[in-house]
């Protein structure tokens, strides 16, 4: 049996995808051999999250955005204090995009690196240089 936390992010991941619940079972058994998220073990979890990953199903839209580089961006976004029109203002402006679910994989990539880039350079600068006048 597995910890209830991994039990938690199966679930998460289940109402991510908005699997129904028969898909759901039938993808636990086919990939780990049970029934219920309870009964796996480690390696069965591991095999489960890893097809998640690799699956159609954790693809956002055609173009190959994935759930995690969606969070990721939000994760970005909501950590530099941006709201909702200032991404899609972002992403219209340098990405020509309405929407980060318009975004291919390759897009969001650069995405990620753009939001890194804004947050660095958005930072105060750090050691003596900042007391220096």
């Amino acid at each position: 049996m597995i910890d209830p936390k991994k039990i938690a992010v199966i679930h998460i991941v289940k109402k991510e995808l908005a699997l129904p619940d028969d898909a759901y079972r039938k993808i636990l058994f086919e990939v780990a051999g049970v029934r219920s998220s309870k009964d796996l073990d480690d390696a069965g979890f591991r095999r489960l999250m890893n097809y998640f990953v690799r699956s159609p199903h954790y693809r956002v839209n055609a173009h190959g955005l994935t759930f995690r580089q969606k969070f990721y961006i939000q994760f970005l976004s909501d950590r530099m204090e941006w709201d909702a029109d200032h991404l899609r203002n972002f992403l219209h402006k340098y990405y020509h995009k309405a929407r980060i679910e318009d975004l291919t994989k390759k897009e969001a990539i650069k995405v990620i690196e753009s939001l890194k880039n804004v947050m660095r350079h958005a930072a105060p600068p750090r050691g003596p240089e900042a007391y220096s006048s």
